[in-house]
């Protein structure tokens, strides 16, 4: 009865087409303090009005402070979370975060073979705190099979050392560690500068153009606060709900890197734990999205 009531009201409307909410899907460990991880990511999507649905790859038992520990979900279980909701919900972009290790990263890869669909892939090493998130193993799975397949690939500076063993001081350096992993199959590399010191932070994307890679620089003020605690998760998720919402790669990112500056602007002096504190998520948030079919 409710639905029939539901369907007649929007008849009355005029909307003769079915509606549907744009959505996101994330693949990525869980954060017990909420804010990395699974939680960063749908709280990002639903503030750029973006249906979140998420794959849990592992749990963290985690605080402002650091990770104390972390379990790996059985891969197969791991797959059949993504295979349900590509297969329902039709994501228009998946995001990729912590695979934890070898076998997780293998299914992952498994299950998104099977669609074509963009992926924006974040390639979480290391927590803030120093906590090692992905094995060595499950790094060149990322390598082998998961970069080849994403649109874009967000290293920070450690994540792009550990995927290169390049190093990564001068500008040049950068730019010729995006161009190896472009050469190993990357679409696109955004460099991001977070871990930097000085009074701007500049991230780089790098997209392959005549022979050589072509470089966008995106600089912004340093803000004073130690509240950073899961901004990679949550630009490499403002990427992809950009995306989804249909901006081309370019447009995205200068959307994602407003996003989160802003975030962590309108987080910095709020007090949350004593350690690293989240970024303020829903500063601005916007209505869901919707498009007729």
């Amino acid at each position: 009865m409710i639905l029939n009531v539901v369907n007649n009201e929007a008849h009355s409307r005029g909307n003769t087409h079915p509606q549907r909410y744009r959505v996101a899907l994330s693949i990525a460990g869980s954060d017990s303090s909420g804010g990395a991880g699974i939680q960063a990511d749908l709280k990002t999507f639903s503030s750029l009005g973006i249906y979140g649905a998420s794959a849990i790859t592992a749990i963290t038992a985690q605080n402002t402070v650091g990770v104390h520990s972390q379990y790996a979900l059985p891969r197969t279980v791991v797959y059949d979370q993504i295979i349900a909701v590509m297969e329902d919900l039709h994501p228009s972009v998946v995001k990729i975060g912590m695979l934890s290790n070898a076998e997780i990263a293998n299914s992952v890869a498994d299950a998104l073979e099977r669609y074509d669909v963009p992926i924006v892939l974040d390639p979480v090493v290391v927590s803030t705190s120093g906590h090692r998130l992905l094995s060595t193993e499950a790094l060149d799975v990322v390598k082998c099979r998961l970069l080849p397949m994403a649109t874009v690939i967000t290293p920070n500076i450690p994540e792009m050392e550990a995927l290169t063993m390049m190093p990564l001081v001068t500008i040049s350096e950068k730019l010729d560690a995006a161009r190896h992993l472009i050469s190993l199959g990357a679409h696109a590399v955004l460099l991001k500068g977070g871990h930097e010191k000085g009074d701007v932070k500049m991230d780089i994307l790098c997209q392959p153009a005549n022979g050589d890679i072509a470089a966008t620089y995106l600089s912004s003020p340093t803000i004073l606060t130690r509240n950073t605690h899961g901004t990679g998760c949550t630009l490499s998720s403002a990427v992809a709900a950009y995306i989804a919402l249909g901006h081309d790669l370019d447009s995205a990112v200068r959307g994602a890197k407003e996003y989160v500056s802003r975030a962590i602007e309108s987080g910095a002096d709020v007090c949350i734990g004593s350690g690293n504190g989240p970024v303020n998520h829903l500063f601005n948030p916007v209505k869901m999205s919707v498009y007729e079919e």
